[in-house]
């Protein structure tokens, strides 16, 4: 699965590691600022937390091991990480609320969707990035350093280091 090669989302492996998930992520969202153990609930459901990283709940994984948060990472308010590949987020990251950041993904072929395949495509997002409220990333993308994801962007194409983009499909507006 996190090679990006086709899975069968029911292998009772991936459940249980979902339902592993899905008890942290109750966990970690009934916390508030403060409260004894809560980075540990995030360190536990997250495959890395860097130093000085601010999670606001609720926050919602597939898995959840197979994210990277770097040093000094603020997610917001509502964000949905479809971990089923790699997430890697970089240093000095601000991710606005209900963001999403999409690694899963489903066949176009019709036969191969109808057999419950599924497969994804890692993302990554490199240093000192914003990214604005209401903003998708789609599976396989990469934002480069400096950049900036406008409120509301559908990403679907790689955008370059210090490139400004918004709008569906997300375009560079500029740089």
């Amino acid at each position: 699965m996190i090679a990006g090669e086709l899975y069968r989302p029911g292998d009772s492996d991936l459940v249980a590691r979902r339902k592993r998930a899905q008890r942290l992520m109750t966990d970690y969202n009934a916390t508030i600022y403060g409260d004894d153990g809560r980075g540990a609930i995030l360190a536990d459901l997250l495959g890395r937390v860097g130093s000085d990283c601010a999670v606001r709940a609720p926050i919602y994984v597939d898995y959840g091991s197979n994210i990277t948060l770097g040093d000094n990472v603020f997610l917001n308010y509502g964000c949905v990480l479809l971990d089923v590949c790699p997430i890697t987020i970089g240093n000095r990251v601000d991710i606005a609320p209900y963001v999403q950041i999409l690694t899963a993904d489903h066949p176009r072929d019709a036969a191969t969707r109808d057999a419950g395949l599924e497969f994804g495509q890692p993302i990554t997002i490199h240093d000192n990035v914003w990214i604005g409220a209401g903003a998708m990333l789609m599976p396989g993308v990469t934002i480069g350093a400096d950049a900036i994801i406008g409120a509301g962007a559908v990403v679907t194409r790689d955008v370059a280091p210090g490139t400004t983009v918004g709008g569906v499909p997300a375009r560079p507006l500029r740089r």
